[in-house]
C-alpha cells in the first residue's frame, strides 16, 4: 500500500539552484527552499534542475523501509536532506531521477497532502491459482493482510422464507 500519511518531515520544496559538486563528478550541490529556510542538499540524479518543485525529505524524516534522514557530509560538503525519487517514498520502483512535481505546486506543503490523493492505492497480485481472493470477502482478507489491519466480518442476518413452493 502506499500510505504517504505517516511521512512526517518530507514537504514540497523549489530548486533554487544547482552547481555541480567540487569533489564530485556525478553530484550536486543544490540550494533547496522548503517555504521555511533554504538549505544545501546533495544531489546525485541527473535531473535536478534550477526552478523545480520537488519532494523534499528534512532532516529527521523516515523514508519506507527506516531510513532515517540525517546531516551528512558527502565528499565534503554538508548535506541537509534529500531530494526524493518515487521508489524512496515507495509510490513506485522508478529511480531514474528524482519525483518533479507540477510547476504549480506551493511549497511547504505535507508530501501526504500533495500526493495521497494520486498515489493512495493498494495493489494486489492475483494468481490465477487463488480465485477465491477475487471475491468480496477475499479481497476484504488481502487489503488486511496488506495494510497491517485486523478483518470484520458483517454481522449477516437470518433471512426467512416469505412463502412455499410448490412443484408444478
Amino acid at each position: 500500500a502506499t500510505d504517504l500519511s505517516n511521512l512526517n518531515n518530507i514537504v514540497t520544496a523549489k530548486v533554487e539552484s544547482v552547481i555541480k559538486h567540487p569533489n564530485a563528478d556525478k553530484l550536486s550541490l543544490c540550494q533547496i527552499n522548503d517555504g521555511k529556510e533554504t538549505v544545501l542538499v546533495v544531489c546525485g540524479a541527473p535531473n535536478v534542475k534550477s526552478g523545480q518543485k520537488v519532494v523534499f525529505a528534512k532532516v529527521g524524516a523516515i523514508l519506507p523501509g527506516d531510513f532515517k534522514i540525517k546531516k551528512v557530509k558527502i565528499r565534503g560538503e554538508v548535506s541537509f536532506g534529500m531530494i526524493c525519487a518515487e521508489d524512496e517514498l515507495g509510490i513506485s520502483e522508478n529511480h531514474e531521477g528524482i519525483m518533479v512535481l507540477p510547476e504549480d505546486t506551493k511549497i511547504g506543503l505535507p508530501i501526504s497532502d500533495v500526493l495521497n490523493e494520486k498515489y493512495a492505492a493498494l495493489e494486489l497480485d492475483i494468481t490465477p491459482n487463488r480465485p477465491d481472493t477475487l471475491s468480496h470477502y477475499g479481497i476484504a482478507r488481502e487489503v488486511a493482510l496488506k495494510t497491517k489491519r485486523k478483518l470484520k466480518f458483517p454481522k449477516i442476518k437470518e433471512i426467512t422464507p416469505v412463502g412455499t413452493i410448490e412443484k408444478v
